[in-house]
Formats: C-alpha cells, sequence, structure tokens
C-alpha cells in the first residue's frame, strides 16, 4: 500500500541511514574550514523561498513554536535563501509533487539576535535547569551540539548566518507534515538524523517506524541534492557552507557570511 502512495519515493524511505558517529565528530572544528570568497557562488544575493515555489513559515517569528511559545528576540518573518541553495530546493519539490508532497520550510537565513539567544541565553539556562551541577565545560559542549556558537568573524559564520543552511521537514502539499519523531528543534539524542536505525524492526513501534522512514526521505533527497546532513538534527542541512565543506571533504566552503540587501 505504502509503496502506491509514495511511488518511486518509497525505496528512500527503505534505504537505512548511515550510522553518523563519524560525521558527530567530523563536524567539530567546521569553522577552521576556509571559505573561497573568490568562487562565482561568493556574492550570490539571499531570496525569498517563496521565489522557488517553496511553501514554509519561519518558525522563531511566531508564538505556536513548541517548546518556546513566544516569538523569538530578532526574528524575522522572512525565508531567505542564497540562490544556488534554493534552486536545489526546489529540484527536490518537484521530485516529491510526484507523489503529493513538498518541503516545508521552519527557517532559513537567521540573524544573529536570535543565534545568540538560542546560544547565550535560552538553551544554557535550559540546560541548568535539567543538570543544576554542569560544569562550565560540559555546559557549553551541550548547547553546541545543537546550537552553534554566533558568528565570530567573517571567517568563522554560524551555518545559518551564510544563507546555505535550511531547517526543513516534508509535508502533503498544502497539509499535514510527515511524522519525524520528535519536535523541530527537539535539543536532545531523539533528533539526531539516525536516532531510529540503531533499534531492529521487532522493536519498533508503529510510529518510530514511520519516524524511521520518513527522516530515510528527507535525509536521501538532501544527500543526493549535494546538501550535508547536520547528524545531531534530522531537519538540518547546507550546502556550500564550512559545515557542508567539512562533512562532506570539499576543499573550501563556498558561502560566507552575509545579510539581506
Amino acid at each position: 500500500m505504502s509503496s502506491n502512495v509514495f511511488g518511486d519515493l518509497q525505496m528512500l524511505r527503505e534505504r537505512p541511514i548511515p550510522v553518523q558517529d563519524v560525521e558527530l565528530g567530523a563536524a567539530r572544528g567546521y569553522r577552521a574550514t576556509p571559505i573561497d570568497k573568490r568562487d562565482p557562488a561568493f556574492d550570490e544575493p539571499l531570496l525569498e523561498a517563496s521565489r522557488f515555489g517553496l511553501a514554509g513559515e519561519n518558525f522563531y517569528a511566531g508564538q505556536r513554536n513548541p517548546p518556546y511559545y513566544h516569538a523569538i528576540p530578532g526574528a524575522i518573518q522572512q525565508l531567505l535563501l542564497r540562490k544556488g541553495v534554493g534552486a536545489r530546493l526546489a529540484t527536490i519539490n518537484e521530485q516529491l509533487a510526484h507523489a503529493g508532497l513538498e518541503l516545508w520550510l521552519f527557517d532559513a537565513w537567521r540573524p544573529q539576535a536570535v543565534q545568540t539567544y538560542f546560544h547565550d541565553h535560552w538553551f544554557p539556562a535550559e540546560v541548568r535547569r535539567r543538570n543544576p551541577g554542569i560544569s562550565e565545560d560540559a555546559l557549553l559542549a551541550e548547547v553546541e551540539t545543537y546550537w552553534a556558537a554566533p558568528s565570530a568573524g567573517a571567517d568563522a559564520p554560524s551555518p545559518h548566518a551564510t544563507g546555505a543552511a535550511v531547517d526543513l521537514t516534508v509535508r502533503w502539499r498544502g497539509g499535514d507534515a510527515l511524522w519525524m519523531g520528535s519536535l523541530f528543534d527537539d535539543a536532545a539524542p531523539i533528533a539526531h538524523t539516525a536516532r531510529f536505525e540503531i533499534t531492529n524492526d521487532d522493536a519498533l513501534c508503529f510510529s518510530d517506524a514511520e519516524a524511521r522512514a520518513n527522516r530515510r526521505l528527507l535525509y536521501w533527497l538532501m544527500r543526493d541534492a549535494g546538501f550535508a546532513a547536520n547528524p545531531s538534527e534530522w531537519w538540518h542541512f547546507s550546502f556550500g557552507d564550512q559545515m557542508w565543506a567539512k562533512l562532506t571533504g570539499a576543499p573550501y566552503a563556498i558561502y560566507g557570511a552575509t545579510a539581506p540587501a
């Protein structure tokens, strides 16, 4: 039955996500990767996601955004992407359309005020609430598993400051999102991309099996289009930034920090 619903995409729902232990390690230190400012893509503009036929709503600009339930200081309504990134996502949407599906964007280019709020304030307070005795080193390690530090100069931008990183999911066209097994922005191991690959089929409940299939679908669609997956967050992908270069083995990143014109 499911193969008829998803058509050729069913093969991706059945294709396991590789164990991400190597990627979790490789993602560390990505900001040391050089950025080639001579690459033709370096000066690409930020464009509205809607110009590429992409649907979405900035998760941080509204109040129906669990677990926060408030607009985040500095958040913007727009979903802005580098031109080359938007074009790749549009190609993925064409594949999804055959099964009545589409991408849904939560976030794209992100102001530094939002990054600072989560990295310096909200998430550290949440970690301390859960673990009052945590050391400062352990606290920073936990925070930066899920929230990159704000940009540290032109050669070390946070991924979302480049317009090359995007947070997204898959939904039925104009309808409900596919079940991915956790909230977007769930800063816990359940958000790890390959979380449901470590349990054998007999032990998976229907909810987990569905989440595994849908994470596989999103992962392989994005990977086959050239994106790198953040191993800690099933929703985060990038093309052309420093994390992408570090995870894919590219010699340099092609996108640095940018801002709307």
